[in-house]
């Protein structure tokens, strides 16, 4: 029989509580009640060992004392409410301190309860109940909720082109959301026989809501972009779609490239976003930026058009500005991240494309933890 899944395990067996108390006898007292009520009792003599404790074996509970030698309880509960590996084990401080003043104190460290000495079998046991219920209840319905999240992300994942799905279009693609599902978007596919469409769009946000609509944006690009309209007018067409659904001041910025290889020609129209980078063999890099507005906010829109030559073995890079921009301690500007992606994309001139994108999207991005705003990097080879 094959072994069951750690969490089945977990729930399965005696809940663990662990109480931090430096009185033996209150610990020998709170042991014998839990162990007859089938609890399985941890203990620990002082706030330090608690910690230790909490973080080691991550018991469903705290029992914790306020007064004791050292750390107090009210210091304890302020560190493992602080430190990630137990921040969301539930705390119950227990003590002689009844008045309204030490009580809310201790709600605001982060407990969950208060019971005060001298304390009544059934009052600890049933709150110690509800807590562990309430924490398992919170749990599934978090797992319940990423399950969907990875749904949602799986069927976002599936609409999105692979470039060993379209070889002829020769472009790679780094794909990075925020969320479990990403609020950006991008596109590739023929508009005739020599013509291929490459399409990079950003919804304002990267939340669930920003991510409902890429969904959408698929069906919109393709619908518009076809010979029986300009590439600019692909654009205002789908604006007028964009603001009969779009809501709460969601917008979107885009750029969409026609590419036309036979006659060695470039179309670019933008709405608002970023420019785009133009890479010759030589590392030579151009930034092609054009001007315009964001989709789905206004009734009539302007959008920005370049149209240029291209020469084989130049390179056209698309990204969105959770590449270039970045927040906090180490902020990084519009402006200063286009210069480092220019930088990045001149010295990936000599690779493959698909190990340039990687290596331009390596050097952009943070090396740990996760990107605070949803990314796209797209390369496309002439």
């Amino acid at each position: 029989m094959e072994n069951a899944p750690d969490d089945v395990r977990t729930d399965a067996r005696p809940p663990r509580i662990l109480i931090v108390d430096d009185e033996t006898i209150n610990v020998e007292t709170l042991a014998w009640m839990l162990k007859e009520a089938g609890f399985t009792p941890l203990r620990a003599a002082s706030g330090p060992a608690g910690r230790r404790m909490a973080a080691d074996e991550q018991p469903e509970l705290i029992i914790l004392d306020i007064m004791m030698p050292g750390e107090s309880g009210f210091e304890t509960c302020a560190k493992l409410t602080a430190d990630p590996a137990t921040t969301d084990i539930p705390i119950i401080f227990i003590s002689g301190l009844d008045d309204v003043e030490n009580k809310v104190r201790g709600l605001k460290l982060g407990a969950v309860d208060y019971i005060t000495k001298p304390f009544a079998r059934e009052e600890v046991l049933a709150r110690v109940k509800i807590h562990i219920r309430l924490r398992r209840g919170l749990r599934a319905l978090l797992a319940e909720q990423a399950a969907k999240l990875a749904q949602i992300r799986d069927a976002q994942q599936a609409i999105l082109v692979c470039p060993d799905d379209i070889p002829e279009a020769r472009f790679a693609v780094r794909y990075v959301p925020a969320l479990e599902a990403g609020g950006d978007f991008y596109d590739v596919f023929p508009w005739s026989e020599t013509v291929m469409v490459y399409f990079v769009a950003d919804i304002s946000g990267h939340d669930l809501g920003a991510s409902f609509v890429t969904s959408s944006l698929k069906a919109l690009v393709r619908q518009n972009a076809n010979p029986l309209y300009t590439p600019v007018e692909t654009l205002k067409n789908m604006n007028s779609v964009l603001t009969s659904f779009l809501r709460d001041g969601m917008h979107l910025t885009a750029s969409l490239i026609f590419l036309n290889r036979t006659r060695s020609r470039l179309t670019l129209v933008s709405a608002g976003h970023p420019a785009a980078i133009k890479v010759g063999p030589d590392g030579t890099v151009e930034t092609l930026a054009c001007e315009g507005d964001v989709l789905g906010v206004f009734e009539s829109v302007q959008c920005g058009q370049i149209e240029c030559a291209v020469s084989p073995g130049d390179r056209l890079y698309l990204y969105t500005d959770g590449l270039i921009e970045r927040f906090g301690p180490s902020s990084r500007g519009r402006e200063q991240g286009i210069a480092a992606l220019q930088d990045a994309c001149r010295q990936a001139a000599v690779l493959p494309l698909a190990e340039a994108v990687a290596a331009v999207s390596a050097a952009l991005l943070p090396e740990a933890g996760p990107v605070q705003d949803d990314v796209v990097l797209m390369g496309i080879e002439v």
